[in-house]
């Protein structure tokens, strides 16, 4: 079946650098587009990064725009996020996506950003 795991959050101070790691399984992991979500209590889930299957296009929310970076590893069916300059508003649940003939998602991985 379809799993997705997430890790690498965790407790940073703000300016600190996170990152996640989503592993993949139970689908043809280079034929989708892979994206990262992330949640705060009382919003919607909001779109933070996409990657194409071949990497060769990736789109960002405008919020993290030049300080996050999505990138796949599609022999190990792993994709990435690296998060620098963090801030406080980044604090948020992290959620691994692929789209198939349904949505799958991750369990999700905590990121708090504070001092």
């Amino acid at each position: 079946q379809v799993q997705l795991v997430e890790s690498g959050g965790g407790l940073v101070q703000p300016g600190g650098s996170l990152r996640l790691s989503c592993a993949a399984s139970g689908f043809t992991f280079s034929s989708y587009a892979m994206g990262w979500h992330r949640q705060t209590p009382g919003k919607e889930r909001e779109l933070v990064a996409s990657i194409s299957r071949s990497s060769g296009s990736t789109n960002y929310a405008d919020s993290v725009k030049g300080r996050f970076t999505v990138s796949r590893d599609n022999a190990k069916n792993m994709v990435y996020l690296q998060m620098n300059s963090l801030k406080p508003e980044d604090t948020a649940v992290y959620y691994c996506n692929v789209r198939l003939w349904q949505n799958y998602w991750g369990q999700g991985t905590q990121v708090t950003v504070s001092s």
